[in-house]
C-alpha cells in the first residue's frame, strides 16, 4: 500500500491543530471532507490517528509516530518538486546554507575547479529551520553546528572550534583571560534551544528568553538578562564594546559538520562534500580569524 501524500498533509494540519474545524479552514476543503479523508488514512494504515471524546482531539501513540515521520517525508517531497524545477530551468546551480562564523569561499573555491559551470549560492541558516532547509530543498548543502535533528540527513564532521562564553561588559567576569565553568554557577542562559541541550555540564538557571539567531541572542546578553555561549569563529564577525567574550578551556567544542539530505545524491554534490573536507582546515581557521574576502565570482548571496 502506498502512502497517499494529500491524506498525510492533511493529517499534519489535523495533528498541528488537534482541532478537525481549525485543520479543515486551514486547508480551505470542508470538515466533512476532512474528517473522510482522516478516516481513510487510518483504514489504510490499520491504526487509530486520532482520539476524539468531548474533551477534544489528541494523538494516539501510532499518530505520534506517524507525526514524527511525516515531517521528513513531506519536505522530501518538496525538495524533489524544487529539484525537478531547476533541472527544467536547465539550471547549473547549488545553494549551500552556513551558519553565522562559517565561510562557504574556501570549498566553493575549491569545488569550481572541477564544476566552473555550476553557480554556487549561498543562504543563511539559523538553529531552527538548519535540517528544514536540508529536508525541503531550500538548500542542497548546509553547513550545520550540532545538535541538530538528523532524521532523513546525511553528516560530515569537518572540524571543531572552541567555544567561548558571552558577557555584558560590565560583568563582573568580563575581560578575564579565561573561566571555568564553576566561575558561571547560578549565571541566567540565553539560548537558543531546549536548556537541556546547553553545552555546559552544569545547570543554569532558564533566563526565560528565546532567541533565533545570534544577533539577538547579543541584544538581550549585552542588556543584561543572561549569559550565553558561541563559537570562537562568530565572536569574529560579532565584535561590539557592550559584550566580552572569554575561553572556557573546560567546555566541550562546537562540533561544525557539513549536511545534506540523505535522498539528496549526484556526483556535484558529492564533488562538493569532498571539496568541503579537503578545505576544512583553512575554513576553521578563516572562520577563526577573518584571513577569508567576500566577492569571489563562484559565490552568489541569497540573502
Amino acid at each position: 500500500m502506498d502512502l497517499d501524500l494529500r491524506k498525510l498533509r492533511y493529517f499534519v494540519a489535523v495533528a498541528d491543530q488537534l482541532h478537525f474545524g481549525r485543520a479543515a479552514d486551514e486547508l480551505h476543503i470542508a470538515q466533512p471532507v476532512l474528517s473522510r479523508q482522516i478516516r481513510a488514512l487510518e483504514q489504510d494504515l490499520g491504526a487509530s490517528l486520532f482520539t476524539r471524546d468531548r474533551h477534544g482531539v489528541a494523538l494516539t501513540d501510532a499518530g505520534r509516530q506517524l507525526l514524527a515521520d511525516a515531517g521528513p517525508l513531506l519536505a522530501s517531497t518538496h525538495a524533489v518538486r524544487r529539484r525537478v524545477s531547476v533541472a527544467a530551468r536547465g539550471s547549473r546551480r547549488l545553494v549551500v546554507g552556513f551558519r553565522a562564523g562559517i565561510p562557504v569561499i574556501p570549498a566553493a573555491r575549491a569545488f569550481e575547479t572541477r564544476h566552473p559551470d555550476v553557480v554556487v549560492d549561498v543562504q543563511r541558516m539559523e538553529w531552527d529551520d538548519q535540517a528544514l532547509m536540508l529536508l525541503d530543498g531550500r538548500v542542497d548543502i548546509g553547513y550545520v553546528r550540532l545538535p541538530i535533528e538528523e532524521t532523513g540527513l546525511r553528516l560530515t564532521p569537518l572540524y571543531t572550534e572552541p567555544l567561548m562564553v558571552v558577557l555584558p561588559a560590565g560583568h563582573r567576569l568580563a575581560g578575564k583571560d579565561e573561566l571555568t565553568e564553576a566561575d558561571l554557577a547560578g549565571e541566567p542562559l540565553v539560548w537558543h534551544a531546549d536548556p537541556s541541550t546547553q553545552p555546559t555540564r552544569r545547570p543554569h538557571p532558564d533566563s526565560g528568553l528565546r532567541v533565533r539567531g545570534v544577533e539577538e541572542k547579543l541584544e538581550h546578553v549585552a542588556a543584561g538578562r543572561g549569559i550565553s555561549f558561541v563559537g570562537r569563529s562568530e565572536t569574529v564577525f560579532y565584535s561590539r564594546p557592550d559584550i566580552s567574550y572569554v575561553p572556557i578551556p573546560d567546555l566541550a567544542p562546537d562540533q561544525v559538520c557539513l549536511a545534506a539530505a540523505a535522498s539528496h545524491t549526484s556526483p556535484v554534490v558529492d564533488d562538493f562534500f569532498t571539496a568541503a573536507q579537503s578545505t576544512a582546515e583553512i575554513t576553521a581557521e578563516c572562520g577563526n580569524y577573518e584571513m577569508w574576502q567576500l566577492g569571489s565570482g563562484a559565490v552568489s548571496n541569497h540573502g
